[in-house]
């Protein structure tokens, strides 16, 4: 029996990666996040709060979170923000590798309608995650002299709420069924207004 190498294949994932090989994926995934966030919390719970402990979020984050400290918490901001900052970067790095790849291998499918096919999946994905990464981005390196609540409360909302509602919404309007009654409701909803 031979191996089947997955870059001769790359969007036949189902055949060719293994359900051990998914676990650990997701394994890596999911210690890869434990760890970080133990890391913040850790952190987060050694400091000494001064100013309350009211943030004006609707979750916690860290930036929020160093400015109610008491104590010079620089340094250990630059350490977070440099962790932060190397694991980012290094997610960024894969995620634009894997689209490399998969626009190569789809740009090798030989029939028009399969790459359309293809590239209608690809794409959404890819503006749901643009959005993820410039909102987010944009929220931690703004300049100070623009920073508001009501700014940091939208942005906070626009890359942690909007792209997981969009993702299950992408992937149901490949459904055709579902497509069709999208279309109906919006038709109607237009010929009441």
């Amino acid at each position: 029996m031979t191996a089947t190498c997955p870059s001769a294949k790359p969007l036949h994932y189902g055949t060719l990666l293994s359900s051990r090989a998914c676990a650990h994926m997701a394994a890596a995934a999911w210690a890869s996040a434990f760890l970080y966030s133990l890391l913040h919390t850790a952190n987060t719970f050694s400091l000494p709060l001064c100013k309350g402990n009211a943030l004006g979020q609707f979750f916690c984050e860290i930036p929020p979170i160093l400015k109610l400290s008491r104590s010079k918490s620089h340094l250990r901001e630059l350490w977070l923000i440099a962790v932060s900052a190397c694991l980012g970067l290094g997610c960024f790095v894969f995620i634009v590798f894997s689209y490399v790849q998969i626009f190569r291998a789809v740009l090798r499918i030989p029939s028009e309608q399969g790459r359309h096919k293809a590239f209608s999946t690809c794409f959404p994905h890819l503006a749901v995650v643009s959005l993820f990464l410039s909102t987010s981005i944009f929220a931690y390196l703004k300049p100070s002299s623009i920073s508001s609540p009501s700014l940091d409360l939208a942005l906070s909302v626009l890359y942690s709420v909007v792209p997981p509602a969009l993702n299950p919404l992408i992937y149901s309007l490949r459904n055709q069924e579902l497509k069709a009654a999208v279309w109906r409701l919006m038709a109607g909803w237009f010929q009441k207004h």
